[in-house]
C-alpha cells in the first residue's frame, strides 16, 4: 500500500499538539500541569513541546505559529460544547466540500489512537470512508472492530460493512459485522433479528468498546442514506417535518440532540446512542455547511470526547 501523503495546509499531529500547548501556556496562562491535563499528556511532553516551539521561533512576544487562529477556534469549541479535544483542519473555501481535509486530519489522529487490545466501534459515511488512505495501519494484537450499523445490499463505497472490514484490515484485527439491513420493514422484524438471529451478541460488544468512530449525516440533501434507497423521499420529508436535522448511525435527531418520534427510527438496526455514551473515547468526525444543525444535535446526544471538523464548519458552529 502506498504511504499516504499529507495535503498542503494540513498539519501533523505533533504540530497541532505543540500549537495547542503553546496557546494554553502563553495565551490562557495555564500551568504546565494544567496544560498536560487538558491535552491528556504528561508534563514532560508539555515541556518538550514548549521548548520545540521556542526553537522554531513560534513563540516571541506573541504566538507566530500558523495554527494560532485555528487553535483559538478549537478552544472556543471545546469550551462552548464541553468537548475534551477539538481538531480543526485548515479550510479556506466556504463553498467547497471539506470531506478530504477533515478525513486527512482524522486519519492522523486515528493512527495515533489505535493500540493493541482495543475494541473499536465504527459508523459509516463518506467522511469516515475517506479517512482510510490517511490512516497508517500496523499489526496490532487482540484488536477488534465492531460495525455499529447494519449494511446495505448494493456493493458501494460507503457500505458500513466495507468500511468496517477495511479498517480492521489496516490493523490486522478481527472484524465483527451486522448481517442485517440498516433499516428493516417493521419494528417486529428488528426485534426478531435481535432476539433470534444472534445480532444481540454483536450489540453487546458495542457496549464494551474502547473507542467509537462516528460521523453525522445531513437531511437537507440526498446524502448517503437516501442514495442507498432505505429512506424514501417521502420519509425524508416527514422526518424533517418531525424536526429531524440529520442522523447518527441512522438515528434521526433534532437540533436539541433528541431522537425524533418517527417510524424510521423504530426500524433502524444500529447501536443505541445513549449506550454508546459509555464508551471512553467517542470521536465525532464530520463537517460541511449542510450539517451545522445536525452537528449541534449530534454533539449533544453523543457527547464526543474528540471532535474533528474543518475551519468553516467550526466558525459556523461558534457563530
Amino acid at each position: 500500500m502506498q504511504e499516504a501523503t499529507r495535503p498542503a495546509g494540513v498539519q501533523s499531529e505533533a504540530d497541532r499538539l505543540r500549537a495547542k500547548a503553546v496557546w494554553l501556556y502563553h495565551v490562557e496562562g495555564k500551568t504546565q500541569n494544567e496544560v498536560a491535563a487538558i491535552l491528556g499528556i504528561n508534563r514532560i511532553m508539555v515541556v518538550r513541546a514548549l521548548a520545540e516551539a521556542r526553537r522554531r521561533n513560534e513563540v516571541r512576544v506573541t504566538i507566530s505559529s500558523p495554527l494560532a487562529e485555528l487553535t483559538e477556534l478549537e478552544r472556543k469549541l471545546e469550551c462552548a460544547f464541553e468537548i475534551n479535544r477539538v481538531i480543526v483542519a485548515p479550510f479556506d473555501d466556504p463553498q467547497a466540500d471539506p470531506v478530504k481535509v477533515i478525513a486527512a486530519a482524522a486519519g492522523g489522529f486515528i493512527s495515533s489512537l489505535m493500540k493493541s487490545g482495543m475494541s473499536v466501534g465504527v459508523g459509516w459515511g463518506q467522511t469516515l470512508y475517506n479517512t482510510l488512505p490517511f490512516i497508517l495501519g500496523s499489526a496490532l494484537d487482540d484488536f477488534r472492530v465492531v460495525s455499529l450499523l447494519g449494511g446495505i445490499a448494493a456493493a458501494r463505497r460507503f457500505n458500513p460493512a466495507e468500511f468496517a472490514w477495511q479498517f480492521a484490515e489496516l490493523f490486522q484485527g478481527e472484524g465483527f459485522l451486522i448481517p442485517a439491513p440498516a433499516v428493516v420493514d417493521s419494528p417486529e422484524t428488528k426485534h426478531a433479528l435481535l432476539e433470534r438471529c444472534g445480532l444481540a451478541a454483536i450489540f453487546e460488544m458495542a457496549d464494551k468498546l474502547d473507542v467509537a468512530l462516528l460521523s453525522v449525516g445531513g437531511i437537507s440533501t440526498l446524502t448517503t442514506s437516501y442514495r442507498a434507497g432505505y429512506i424514501s423521499e417521502s420519509d425524508r420529508r416527514s422526518l424533517m417535518e418531525a424536526g429531524a436535522v440529520g442522523d447518527v448511525l441512522y438515528n434521526f435527531i433534532n437540533e436539541k440532540g433528541e431522537i425524533v418520534d418517527h417510524d424510521v427510527n423504530s426500524r433502524v438496526v444500529s447501536a443505541n446512542l445513549s449506550r454508546l455514551r459509555r464508551t471512553p473515547e467517542r470521536v465525532l468526525i464530520s463537517g460541511g455547511k449542510e450539517k451545522i444543525l445536525a452537528l449541534r444535535g449530534a454533539i449533544r446526544i453523543v457527547c464526543p470526547t474528540t471532535f474533528i471538523t474543518d475551519e468553516q464548519t467550526a466558525r459556523s458552529l461558534i457563530a
